[in-house]
């Protein structure tokens, strides 16, 4: 089984805080969706004979996409791949585009899940961030996609930045499982380099993000999590039993997936590439029949390395078996390097497997880079 990621680089207007890959210019939209059919044509022997099991588009925001356009990009990968009839493939919307006439022509399409990026129910906070949408919006959006009868739905939140309190924070929870969505992830605000919030701490025109406020918030966003039996399944990603998205999973278990589009990253099980993050040059290339990416050879120990980052970050946790399979006698690094950390009880080791304990989640990261393979 395999994976197909569609990026769609186009936004209304900049977050703030994102650093993904996008263009509010819509200028060349038909132009770079005709080269993302052509790549995807391109790449159909990328994968080898795997049966793709689930498509994601993100972005950007792929709800900006009319109804057509999404089919046109979905039956070229049916027309290139063979597709699971169950297939989960995800829309990336943002809650202004879903009005009641987008949801009823997206039932038109084999779309079977959405990704609803509310992040705060308060309009400051999304004022803050540069949003396009006002909370009332999420509320109707959600409401509406449940009405047309799609239930497999996750929202995202964002938690740890300055004008969140941790009232607010729990109203945004409380918001969250009273509108019964059975997936929850959920993000620490990141400055990330060149984004305009990194820009306003530099400048002092905003405070820094406050590591005890986040990890506050996580904790709380946890507990408040298992109370309402929803299972913690990976450091940022919450769902009610059977409910995790497969998309994603696919991700952290090493399946292979294929990236269409600027700066879409793809993996083979041996090598990695991702695509140039200009939409120009993106163009440029593909009407030469070339796909403008950057090959990684991945050696085992860069292997094992990214199995140990992903797999520490689930619920399913490090197989010392699984490490021993990608380099033999790893296991034993490994459990000597997971010593002081089982000690403080930040690992918990069962049978052949380390898993992060609710203490070691906040510092999943590190952990997992004191684990590390070196040659």
């Amino acid at each position: 089984m395999a994976g197909i990621y569609i990026h769609i680089p186009f936004c209304k207007q900049a977050c703030h805080y994102c650093d993904f890959h996008f263009s509010t210019s819509f200028r060349y939209k038909k132009a770079l969706l005709h080269a993302l059919r052509q790549e995807i044509e391109l790449q159909k022997s990328y994968l080898g004979n795997e049966t793709i099991e689930t498509i994601y588009f993100g972005g950007g925001t792929p709800s900006v996409l009319e109804t057509s356009e999404i089919n046109a990009l979905l039956e070229t990968v049916f027309a290139n791949f063979s597709v699971k009839a169950d297939a989960e493939i995800t829309l990336e919307a943002n809650p202004d585009d879903l009005n009641p006439q987008k949801i009823l022509s997206l039932k038109q399409t084999p779309i079977n899940r959405f990704s609803i990026g509310v992040q705060s129910f308060f309009d400051e906070d999304l004022f803050w961030m540069n949003r396009a949408h006002q909370s009332k919006e999420a509320f109707y959006a959600i409401k509406e996609v449940q009405n047309a009868g799609f239930h497999n739905i996750t929202m995202d939140l964002i938690y740890g930045y300055p004008l969140l309190t941790n009232e607010k924070w729990q109203y945004n929870l409380e918001q969250f499982f009273g509108l019964q969505i059975p997936h929850l992830s959920a993000y620490s605000m990141t400055v990330e380099p060149r984004t305009a919030l990194a820009s306003f701490i530099s400048k002092k025109k905003q405070p820094e993000m406050n590591d005890d406020q986040s990890a506050a918030q996580f904790e709380f966003l946890m507990d408040e999590a298992e109370k309402h039996r929803f299972e913690h399944y990976e450091i940022s990603n919450f769902s009610l039993p059977d409910q995790h998205s497969r998309h994603n999973s696919n991700y952290w278990e090493g399946v292979k997936y294929l990236g269409i589009g600027p700066s879409a990253h793809s993996f083979n099980g041996k090598t990695r590439q991702w695509n140039v993050a200009n939409n120009q040059q993106y163009l440029a290339a593909i009407r030469q029949n070339n796909i403008p990416f950057t090959l990684e050879n991945l050696s085992q120990e860069d292997r094992l390395n990214e199995y140990t980052m992903t797999a520490l970050r689930t619920s399913k946790g490090l197989n010392l078996i699984k490490a021993d399979g990608l380099i033999a006698g790893s296991s034993t690094q490994i459990l000597m390097a997971a010593n002081s950390f089982l000690e403080k009880n930040w690992l918990a080791k069962t049978d052949q497997n380390l898993t992060l304990t609710l203490a070691g989640k906040l510092y999943a990261d590190h952990i997992a880079a004191q684990l590390f393979i070196f040659p």
